[in-house]
Parts: structure tokens; sequence; C-alpha cells
């Protein structure tokens, strides 16, 4: 459908869903793929008193290519680089929807709903194409940390993001065979990261180093921080570099002349695609994180290669 098209059908549509009783509708109109601009464009300067949301999708492909994707296992280097490179243009992408919002919606009212992400690879080798069964490497990982982080960083605009499959699927949380069941990389990136729900974000400046790869640079380091009601910090940070450890310090404005209580936990992989099978479930899996130092209100952290690591920093009473 054009924008124009669709804008007059989802405002003709709308109108019949309705709240009843205490009953609260939240409407969500179907929004860009990708980098369709003037999507964002016609459906907010059309619709935006009608909806309460608006969605965007985008994959991450580690080749840019629908009908030669790239492989979950047993790839290469530049594959590795390439699919960071990819996921990090989440950040873009949101940033300039997101513009385009504040142009029909300065006060934010409509929520931006990241309601398909995730990676996206050829099938695995002897599986049904239409099950779209793919393998979870440390690189998933990393994707997953990085995409959150670049959410968290646009919150205010960001109010759901849903990554595509859950089971089985793409970018999956958990890989099942018969009774068996495996918790995959993207799955503890999950899990250590749900302590950044209901808390507040905080402001963040990163001066990260470059990696690069045949010509080419992105950030080494991914972060994202946020404080909960009790006071407690969490700090999510993603070392993208697949041979070398990050390091860098991390100043803890606001706790001059305190100790906090600092400890961390982190999920590294011993290879570009290491993953965990079914005979081996553990193989990537999160360790506790010892690799820093505080000295006087800053923290020195050294991040292992291709890791995700969470900090908590618990101020003095």
């Amino acid at each position: 459908m054009r924008p124009e098209y669709y804008a007059d059908l989802y405002r003709r549509y709308q109108t019949y869903v309705r709240n009843y009783g205490d009953n609260k509708i939240h409407r969500i109109a179907c929004g860009a793929n990708a980098d369709d601009y003037n999507w964002t464009e016609v459906l907010m300067r059309e619709a935006t008193r009608f909806m309460d949301s608006i969605t965007l999708h985008y994959y991450t492909l580690p080749t840019g290519e629908w009908n030669n994707k790239g492989a979950a296992t047993g790839f290469e280097t530049k594959e590795w680089f390439s699919t960071l490179e990819k996921a990090l243009h989440m950040d873009e992408l949101v940033t300039r929807h997101s513009v385009i919002m504040d142009k029909y919606d300065p006060e934010k009212r409509v929520g931006l709903i990241v309601d398909e992400w995730g990676t996206w690879y050829d099938v695995e080798p002897g599986t049904n194409p239409g099950f779209l069964y793919q393998q979870n490497s440390i690189r998933d990982a990393l994707v997953a940390g990085l995409t959150l982080n670049i959410f968290h960083k646009h919150s205010d605009r960001v109010r759901m993001a849903n990554i595509a499959q859950t089971i089985n699927v793409l970018q999956a949380v958990i890989l099942t065979e018969g009774e068996k069941m495996i918790l995959t990389p993207t799955y503890h990136v999950f899990n250590m990261y749900k302590v950044h729900q209901d808390a507040e974000l905080l402001d963040l400046a990163l001066e990260s180093g470059t990696y690069s790869f045949e010509g080419r640079e992105i950030p080494e380091v991914s972060a994202s921080a946020s404080v909960t009601a009790e006071g407690v910090i969490h700090v999510s940070l993603c070392n993208l570099n697949h041979a070398a450890a990050a390091k860098l310090p991390l100043e803890l404005r606001g706790l001059a002349g305190q100790a906090p209580e600092v400890t961390g936990t982190t999920l590294a992989g011993t290879a570009v695609d290491a993953h965990n099978t079914f005979s081996e479930p553990e193989a990537v899996a999160p360790q506790p994180f010892t690799a820093f130092q505080l000295e006087g209100g800053v923290l020195n952290l050294e991040l292992p290669p291709m890791s995700v690591t969470v900090l908590e920093i618990k101020p003095k009473a």
C-alpha cells in the first residue's frame, strides 16, 4: 500500500476500536520498514491524533542481501564486523524517525514501537526453510546488547521493543530439540539487562575507541546506564572488538568520596561464533566480572573481547 492509502484505512478502522468501561485501548499504526521515512511522514501527518503508537521494523542481515543473508555459525571476521555495523544502524533509524515524529508530536505522546528486530540468517542446513530455525552465538548476544542500549538511549520515544521471535525462530532466546532445551547467548543478555526495567535512564557520556576492519570503523564500546528507585546504578557495556580487550575508565560522578560496592557479570565467547549446543549447553554462559579497579571515584575497566558486561554499583548508605 501507499502510505496515503494506508493512513486512510487506518483512520477508518480505528474509529471502531473503542474503549468500553475501564478498558483503555492502545491504538498502534503499522509503521515503516527500516528507512522508509516518507511512510512515517505521511502517517504522522494524516493520523497522529488517531494513534497511540507507530511501529518500526528492522532486521540485521550480515550481507544485507535477503537471498543470501549469511550463516549463523562458521562465518568469518568480515561477517562479524558487518553484522555489528548493521546493528548499529538502528540508532540512525530511531533518531531519524523520531525527528519526523517530533514535527507532528512535539509532546511525545505517540510512542515508537520497534516490534520486529534482531538478526536474520540463512536457515540451518537440513531444517525446514519455512521454520526460520537458526543457531544463536555470541555475535547475537552483542547485537542484542548494543540494540537494547540504543533503545535505552531513545526511551523518551521508544515505548516498546520486541525481538522478532523467542523460541526456535530467528534470534531466539530458547532452542529446543524434542524434550531438550537450551538457553541462547541472547537469552543471557536479556536476563542480564532486566535490571534496567522500571529504572531511570542516566545520562552517560561515552568516549569510545574505534574498532576497525578493512578500512571501516565503528565504536568499540556501546554503553547504557540506569538507576533504580533505591539508588542502585547499573551500567551495561558491550565490547564489539572480536580480538582485543577494551580498557576504559568509568567516572562515577555524584559518588565522589564514597566507596561504592561494585559487582559485575559478563558474557563472552572464545570464538566469533561461540554458541550453546544440546551437548554443550553452557559453552557461552554468564560469569562474574572482576576485571576492574576503583580508584578515587573512577572505575577502571577491562572488558573482554566480544563481550557483554553489566555492572551493579551500590552507593554506601
